[in-house]
């Protein structure tokens, strides 16, 4: 199936993207308006301009919805504050249903604040992360896993976004794994694939998408030593990519390992979101393919694209095929 083809069909499918459904906010201040507090003599950062996207599994939905999949929605949870506010809007401004987005009054809103210098136009200085480091309270987690079920019957491709770097406060808790490793099997039709930064090896029965480091990580908390092979097995995944950056992509199937390379870019502008860009393009093209090589394949193409903007970018059908 051509990538022309892919983008024409994709009209027709629906993601849900479950998980950590995050902030980005991108945060210009002028250098020159960094003058000292009078009260404690500590310099100010001046911001001028702000702009909000949905980060971490925000992303990946972004970049679904960019690509033209007819329904997108979010599944998560955020805090009872402004940036769950701001993180509500910028998916509605996008496209994205956040239906299935549950207020709770214990965490904060995962929200990830860059600073970028308007002399520059770079990001030079700390960024500001708001993040929650407590468990989330179980009314919260009762009310995901009783979202998950109902959500999961209404679409077609499910990717699942473990982004939090902490031990705790992340959405995909045990019970949510646990649920979506029952879901997948008893839906044979439909696509689930699980992205996840620092707890690959808790995921079972769902295909994975991990990067390099992430792989390494896993192989050797699990064997002590590198083996895709064994690391599939391990998860009972039906396919797995590893992504390796510029470079391409290692497919793992009941096939053996392929090498899928990618196009060459040069002087890349942001690699930002990436890994995001290349999991919704991954997940389209196998929901109609189910080619695990063909979904790699698509999914360096839309990453190709979106590493030549700034912040996290998407990829449209336009850019895909190249048309000017």
């Amino acid at each position: 199936m051509t990538d022309a083809e892919i983008l024409d069909r994709a009209k027709g499918l629906s993601a849900l993207v479950i998980g950590d459904i995050c902030l980005d906010r991108w945060c210009t201040y002028d250098p020159a308006l960094g003058e000292a507090s009078l009260e404690t003599g500590i310099p100010r950062v001046g911001v001028v301009k702000t702009e909000v996207t949905p980060g971490a599994g925000g992303t990946v939905a972004n970049n679904l919805a960019a690509l033209g999949v007819g329904r997108v929605a979010v599944l998560g949870a955020v805090g009872m504050d402004g940036f769950g506010h701001e993180l509500a809007e910028a998916l509605k401004g996008r496209g994205i249903l956040s239906d299935f987005l549950i207020r709770s009054s214990s965490m904060q809103t995962f929200t990830y604040t860059k600073l970028i210098n308007v002399t520059t136009g770079k990001e030079d200085l700390p960024r500001i992360d708001f993040i929650s480091t407590v468990e989330i309270e179980k009314e919260t987690e009762r009310k995901l896993l009783d979202a998950i079920l109902p959500a999961v019957d209404a679409f077609d491709m499910i990717a699942i976004a473990d982004q939090a770097e902490t031990a705790r406060g992340g959405v995909v808790t045990e019970a949510v794994r646990n649920l979506l490793a029952d879901l997948a099997p008893a839906y044979p039709d439909k696509v689930f694939l699980a992205d996840s930064r620092a707890r690959l090896t808790q995921f079972r029965n769902v295909a994975v998408k991990p990067n390099e480091h992430e792989t390494a990580g896993a192989c050797n908390e699990l064997f002590g030593c590198a083996d895709l092979a064994a690391l599939r097995r391990a998860l009972r995944a039906p396919w797995m990519m590893v992504t390796h950056g510029a470079r391409g992509a290692v497919v793992v199937s009941d096939n053996g390992e392929q090498w899928v390379p990618t196009r060459p870019v040069e002087h890349p502008v942001d690699i930002c979101g990436a890994g995001d860009s290349f999991c919704a393009g991954a997940l389209v093209a196998y929901a109609l393919t189910r080619s695990p090589v063909r979904a790699a394949e698509f999914g360096n193409r839309v990453a190709s694209i979106t590493i030549m903007k700034r912040g996290t970018g998407t990829a449209n059908a336009a850019e895909v095929l190249g048309i000017p």
